[in-house]
């Protein structure tokens, strides 16, 4: 019998069992996949890595920076130089910084929602978030809901969609608003976690982030094991049997590093507390897709764009230059709204996602010498991302069991997180937690 069974390989599991493997514990990872990083995954376009998950990271993330650095991981500014551009009621304009160029009404109502959302986050503990006095008014409310409660212009709720699509992968009225404060709270507020420069797009992986899953796994060894779904947790007398599609393995405690809405696609004898169970089916995954163009150059660099835009028609609403350098490749990165984009062909999918860049960059943006995309719904195995998408209620009726641990089951994941939540630095946070906590409970 091992000492600890963690279920997932991204992120969090594999920081727990990196910390666990060297308090002296026997640990095995099981992953459903048949690789490793979770929802960090790497792919290659015009023989440049490309991420299709999570991307970058910024200041204060220091968890997975001091993480990416002790395994030799560097990381390299993202280019934003020059202006942005937003296509806007059907023009394209130009812009600096992370608010676009609007009217001076619409400027000053967008800082006015941003003061509101600042002043709301002093409500708003990040820890036994559901107990706070102003829990259950915010609950009750959708980013939509509290916007029109607010009176926020069309301008301020259309720029806040957007930032709901990329955040959460959802629209605003799908999102609570108790959720929408603590998460923003968790990354340092909304500047913190919008921008680039000082933000949390301010650096990326020129290798990719999937590398630094690979290299943890790589230090476990063959305590690492893909391809191995979990489909059963029994507990025993002593411990528990993990049933897993590379057969039954035991251990004395686990950690589930996986979202909580995977959390019902494993049978646990006895049941876990209804508390929990309820929990997994209200605390659904967002979605959100991502495609990439490459071309010879990065040409928009030539006329002084940042290759950064927001579009409020989509598929893609928001782009990034993820170019290697000014020689090229150039790499363009755009978010597609997943329920515009996922469900049509590919061959329909690239049409749509060039169409929207060539509106933003001009009609060279029309002609890559490479594509690719990927739709995180269209996971066979455990879908959506880039995290929860909380609903209005789910906080107050079922916060208190989000890594509320049960008799030697502990929670891990980026979801779990008080700081950088939903982030790869949450991930890594959540996973020193949840080791922290099995430590403990071992030496019990």
């Amino acid at each position: 019998m091992t000492d600890v069974i963690v279920v997932g390989a991204g992120f969090a599991g594999l920081s727990a069992a990196r910390e666990l493997t060297k308090r002296g514990h026997k640990v095995v990872v099981l992953e459903g996949r048949d690789r490793v990083g979770g929802r960090a995954h790497t792919a290659t376009l015009a023989g440049v890595p490309v991420d299709l998950g999570a991307t970058f990271v910024g200041p204060t993330q220091d968890a997975v920076i001091a993480l990416a650095a002790e395994l030799g991981c560097e990381t390299v500014p993202t280019y934003s130089r020059g202006k942005n551009l937003i296509r806007w009621h059907g023009k394209v304009r130009s812009y600096r910084s992370t608010i676009p160029k609007l009217s001076l009404i619409e400027l000053l109502d967008v800082s006015r929602i941003q003061w509101r959302f600042d002043r709301l986050s002093k409500l708003i503990p990040v820890t036994d978030t559901w107990a706070a006095p102003a829990a259950h008014r915010l609950d009750q409310k959708s980013l939509e809901g509290w916007l029109r409660a607010v009176h926020a212009s069309a301008s301020t709720r259309n720029l806040m969609a957007i930032m709901a699509r990329v955040t959460w992968g959802c629209e605003p009225g799908d999102v609570s608003m108790l959720h929408a404060v603590r998460y923003v709270k968790a990354a340092g507020g909304l500047g913190r976690m919008l921008d680039v420069k000082g933000g949390a797009q301010q650096d990326r992986f020129p290798a990719g982030t999937q590398q630094i899953a690979e290299r943890m796994a790589a230090d476990l060894g063959d305590r690492v094991i893909t391809g191995a779904p979990v489909r059963s947790i029994t507990r025993t007398g002593s411990g528990f049997t993990v049933g897993s599609a590379r057969g039954e393995h035991a251990a004395s405690a686990l950690v589930l590093a996986i979202a909580p809405a995977h959390r019902a696609a494993i049978t646990f004898d006895p049941p876990l507390p209804a508390g929990h169970v309820q929990l997994a089916k209200h605390w659904p995954q967002g979605n959100l897709s991502k495609a990439y163009a490459a071309y010879e150059k990065p040409f928009w660099r030539t006329g002084g764009c940042s290759g950064e835009a927001l579009s409020d028609e989509g598929p893609i609403f928001i782009t990034f230059d993820v170019s290697p350098g000014d020689d090229g490749p150039g790499i363009l990165l755009g978010f597609a709204d997943a329920r515009t984009f996922d469900d049509l062909a590919p061959e329909v999918r690239r049409e749509r996602a060039l169409g929207c860049f060539t509106t933003l960059f001009g009609a060279a943006a029309a002609t890559p010498v490479d594509y690719l995309d990927h739709c995180w719904s269209a996971e066979p195995f455990a879908p959506g991302g880039p995290t929860a998408a909380v609903p209005p209620g789910a906080w107050v009726e079922h916060g208190a069991h989000l890594r509320e641990p049960v008799d030697g089951i502990f929670w891990a994941g980026t979801e779990t997180a008080d700081q950088w939540t939903g982030f790869l630095d949450g991930a890594v946070r959540s996973g020193h937690r949840a080791a922290a906590e099995v430590g403990a409970y071992l030496r019990s």
